[in-house]
């Protein structure tokens, strides 16, 4: 019998941002082209960007918000909220701190 092996993915875990926020806030397309182009930019040379999944409704509910998570902080109940454009990079940077800190 063969001994199970271990891999990993060839990206890092995905980014989980709430549809529902997204879809009451003032610049959802502006907020979400952001998050596509702030993932893109966090990789390194030669990796590829973690996904951003659109989900369903968190139960969290900000006023004037947007909830993201992923990674380590998903597993731990961690969520980010994003208020603006400028927000994404910093939110971003917290999702990774949280999923290094897990490891």
């Amino acid at each position: 019998m063969a001994l199970p092996t271990l891999i990993s993915p060839r990206r890092p875990a995905p980014v989980f941002v709430c549809r529902k926020c997204l879809g009451r806030s003032d610049d959802a397309k502006g907020l979400k082209k952001a998050i596509k182009r702030a993932t893109k930019h966090a990789v390194g040379l030669g990796g590829k960007p973690p996904r951003v999944i659109m989900t369903s409704c968190f139960g969290l509910c900000p006023k004037r918000a947007v909830i993201m998570t992923g990674g380590g902080a998903a597993a731990h109940g961690n969520y980010v909220l994003v208020c603006s454009t400028e927000d994404v990079a910093d939110a971003l940077a917290l999702l990774r701190e949280a999923q290094n800190g897990s490891s």
